[in-house]
């Protein structure tokens, strides 16, 4: 496991994509080139078994599915973890097939100038993204670490596409199920997590969010809530098989009525507790994401993407500050050159 023990880690959300189209290998390669400790990528399954980084099954908004008229007749709808998309999805083309495709930016209106990089980076593969963390931690002279997310590992067992076989498969095959292995392992869900503590030697992080509860659990009829699940009671029991929490930013520190940011929860302090790690998500740079009170109140310079008001940076030093001083151990950012220099003091 990659660790710092003078600081926080740093771990490349999707990449750096602040700066490319998420989930590709320039937005992995950037984020390591810019200091990440860890590239964070999310995985679904083809229809044929082969695990690909997307942040979510439907990848209309985020490929160029829809220009490619072939495959007008795999558009659909599903219901998945309870909402309803609209779109194409992973598990209905074959890897040949999606690699036919290319990544787009997600969201263009508050990232114009990734928009350049629109169609030239194909979807990667479980597999390339080993093969890069390998390259760069020999380039770069330090160990690269990844961050694998399994996405909605109900819903794709359901449809008979279990993402973690070939997952676990794959750790063994580049010798990464290992103790000291530079991988954390997060997922939403938690019946995965504990079936994987028998079958992985890596850390695993139970990722949780500010409303709703795991999608396993509703599955099974259990209505307990992420609320829940994040008291110190809740994360006592995490505990017992997980080695960290990925949670919300909100459920550290909350934000008011006024979007500004409010109280300091107990959720550090009772994690540290327990012996549990603590890598709350997402760090962004821009005015939509941060605090009231931090964002920008005019234009910076004449580009274009300048002139819109959420799309514009902000103050994101001072909420780093500001979740530092809360003992974290680490952030999920999207802007890793940033979130390097809020944690080192530089």
């Amino acid at each position: 496991m990659v660790s710092n023990p003078n600081r926080p880690l740093v771990i490349g959300h999707r990449g750096a994509c602040g700066y490319r189209p998420e989930h590709t290998l320039a937005s992995y390669e950037l984020a390591a080139r810019m200091g990440a400790d860890y590239l964070e990528c999310d995985l679904v399954s083809t229809s044929d078994g082969a695990l690909v980084a997307r942040h979510e099954p439907e990848i209309g908004g985020t490929t160029d599915v829809a220009r490619h008229p072939e495959f007008a007749d795999r558009r659909t709808a599903k219901t998945i973890d309870g909402t309803r998309y609209e779109g194409w999805f992973t598990e209905d083309f074959t890897l040949t097939e999606l690699r036919t495709l290319r990544a787009v930016e997600r969201i263009p209106e508050l990232r114009p100038r990734n928009r350049i990089y629109d169609g030239r980076y194909p979807v990667p593969t479980f597999e390339e993204i080993i093969a890069l963390r390998e390259r760069l931690s020999a380039e770069l002279h330090r160990d690269i670490g990844i961050y694998p997310e399994i996405k909605h590992s109900t819903y794709f067992a359901g449809i008979g596409r279990a993402i973690e076989p070939r997952f676990v498969a794959t750790l063994d095959e580049f010798g990464l199920n290992r103790d000291g292995a530079p991988v954390f392992v997060q997922s939403f869900e938690t019946a995965n997590l504990r079936a994987l503590r028998r079958q992985l030697k890596l850390p695993l992080v139970q990722l949780t969010d500010a409303t709703g509860g795991p999608a396993d659990l509703a599955a099974a009829g259990d209505e307990r809530t992420w609320a829940e699940l994040t008291t110190a009671a809740g994360l006592a029991e995490i505990a017992t098989y997980a080695d960290a929490v990925g949670p919300a930013k909100g459920q550290v520190i909350a934000r008011g009525p006024d979007a500004a940011l409010g109280e300091v929860s107990s959720l550090v302090a009772d994690a540290h507790a327990t012996g549990l790690f603590v890598h709350p998500y997402t760090f962004r740079n821009e005015n939509s994401f941060l605090p009231a009170e931090l964002r920008s109140p005019g234009p910076e310079s004449g580009y274009e993407g300048d002139r819109d008001q959420e799309s514009r940076y902000g103050d994101p030093f001072a909420e780093y500050a500001a979740f530092l001083t809360t003992g974290v151990d680490g952030v999920f950012t999207d802007n890793p050159d940033t979130a390097l220099a809020a944690v080192t003091g530089r």
